[in-house]
């Protein structure tokens, strides 16, 4: 099977593209390089730079290569960016999204993996949140995301188009090869691991008033390793659930300063930090159900462990302390 794989020199979807690889897949790559780096994207996969929306470029991809289906990773994806700017959100999740569905139906391609987000659900009423939450939205990147959701719905009504959504919140981790480098970094985990590099003097907690067990918020991290295995898993049962979604954790929430005490244990350094204020929106806690994709797809993480999270992390930024590049 060929696929073509948006977003692909990013950080979870290199490790898709990797898995792919490894299964035996032929994989195409598009990517704007805007987020990714071209070294992330493995040789054996085809690159192709440029813009998920650029209609030019989708139709040169489709028409050199037979395309099977899309795994979907391309986004727009800062919570605080997107209350800021929220056009271009709607511009590049929805707009844009728009374009590649109809190149996709334009070449008799009909299936797709579309990488969502948890951010859909807004507040939590309960947790942990399950797929029957409502899904209400506090930013512009979450409803964007929820907008391409209800987009595939349609299109499955009414062309038979098969897609498999998945919502999850904090991918973490690395596989031996690739790992998490963003520009600006703004994932707690890889910010712990600069301190304790000695790339930042301290770590900022948002907020230590929370009604948590140690005041701070709580968060659901799950390994880009069995992340990439769910999308994965999905492409392989998506005729038996073709408008399938699915909320994926890894079964258990860890405080702000569990992943410090965490980190700490795996590096053997100290890591300080600071107690800032609380940032606005953010609940006290987010941790989702992934029963419904264990009970349907047969999806468990492997690496449910934070300390086995945060390890593999470590190593890979031990061995880049530089990311993949300056």
């Amino acid at each position: 099977m060929r696929v073509l794989v948006t977003g692909g020199a990013g950080y979870i979807g290199s490790v898709v593209v990797e898995q792919l690889l490894d299964l035996g897949y032929e994989v195409v790559v598009v990517d704007n390089l805007k987020e990714g780096h071209r070294e992330a994207v493995l040789p054996e996969a085809t690159f192709y730079e440029g813009d998920f929306g650029d209609r030019n470029l989708l139709d040169r991809i489709f028409e050199e290569h037979r395309i099977d289906a899309v795994l979907h990773f391309a986004a727009e994806a800062q919570v605080a960016d997107s209350m800021v700017d929220p056009s271009k959100y709607f511009l590049t999740n929805v707009s844009k999204g728009l374009v590649l569905l109809e190149a996709i139906r334009a070449y008799g391609c009909d299936r797709m993996i579309f990488s969502s987000t948890a951010a859909t659900f807004g507040e939590p009423k309960y947790t942990p949140i399950d797929e029957d939450h409502p899904q209400e939205p506090i930013n512009a990147y979450g409803e964007s995301k929820l907008m391409f959701e209800k987009m595939l719905d349609w299109y499955h009504r009414t062309y038979g188009f098969k897609f498999i959504s998945f919502r999850y919140f904090n991918a973490a981790g690395a596989s031996e090869r690739l790992g998490e480098d963003h520009r600006p970094e703004t994932h707690l985990i890889p910010i712990v691991l600069q301190v304790a590099l000695g790339k930042r003097e301290y770590v900022e907690v948002y907020g230590i008033d929370y009604p948590t067990k140690d005041g701070t918020p709580i968060r659901d991290y799950i390994h880009v390793l069995d992340l990439s295995r769910a999308h994965i898993l999905g492409l392989e049962k998506l005729d038996r659930f073709p408008d399938g979604k699915y909320n994926l954790g890894n079964g258990e929430g860890f405080s702000v300063l569990e992943v410090i005490r965490a980190a700490e244990e795996v590096t053997g350094r100290k890591i300080p930090y600071w107690e800032a204020q609380r940032r606005s929106g953010d609940p006290a806690v987010l941790v989702a159900s992934s029963k419904k994709a264990a009970r349907e797809l047969g999806w468990e993480p492997e690496f449910p462990e934070l300390k086995e999270i945060i390890r593999s992390a470590w190593e890979w930024h031990r061995r880049h302390p530089q990311g993949y590049g300056p």
